[in-house]
């Protein structure tokens, strides 16, 4: 069978390290290498943050984000306002707008975007999450900060139409972000004009 992991220990790194995203056969083989290079220790303390990582991170609650307490250190601040939600695809998003520092509302992690063709629908994404928070009466608006591709647009306007009919107000980073980009590798003041531009929907 094709997908069969390889017996090999070499091979079998390879395979392992091509199921990470971005991550062709080259790449895997080069970082493979480099792994075998190292001291025992390297892929040793490697081996041991995975474990940690994954027995110790879980979703926050409200947000949805990898925290180690229930509740994440953002939501469980007094001094950001519960009445504003930014809406993200990925955890690694809020990094992005947090170094921004443009903004002190709370997140929502939907962990990826609507996308039929790599079989993800919005019954995989947290949306009923957001729903149940907004249904909370605290939110005044929602701003929908999904990446500015296809899929992105598609989630957004997903959303958009599902949570309309509250008095909740619906709004979307303004598209000074290129579109195609990725927002965890835009720059902070890009991010901060595109906050204060956002856009009703």
């Amino acid at each position: 069978m094709r997908n069969e992991k390889p017996q090999n220990p070499l091979e079998r790194l390879i395979f392992e390290l091509k199921r990470l995203p971005g991550i062709g056969e080259k790449t895997a083989t080069r970082l493979s290498y480099f792994i075998l290079r190292q001291p025992d220790s390297f892929a040793f303390d490697i081996s041991e943050a995975l474990r940690d990582a994954r027995e110790k991170l879980h979703s926050c609650v409200q947000c949805c984000t990898f925290s180690e307490a229930p509740i994440c250190q953002i939501c469980s601040n007094p001094q950001r306002t519960d009445e504003i939600i930014c809406v993200v695809e990925e955890p690694s998003d809020i990094l992005a707008f947090e170094k921004a520092r443009q903004f002190n509302g709370k997140y929502h992690v939907l962990h990826g975007a609507i996308s039929p063709l790599d079989g993800v629908d919005e019954g995989k994404l947290k949306i009923k999450q957001l729903q149940d928070r907004i249904k909370e009466g605290k939110v005044k608006e929602v701003i929908l900060a999904t990446n500015p591709t296809v899929e992105g647009d598609t989630t957004a306007l997903y959303i958009a139409r599902l949570i309309k009919f509250n008095d909740t107000k619906v709004s979307r980073i303004a598209h000074g972000i290129p579109v195609g980009a990725e927002i965890e590798y835009l720059d902070g003041a890009t991010l901060g004009k595109a906050l204060q531009n956002r856009v009703s929907l």
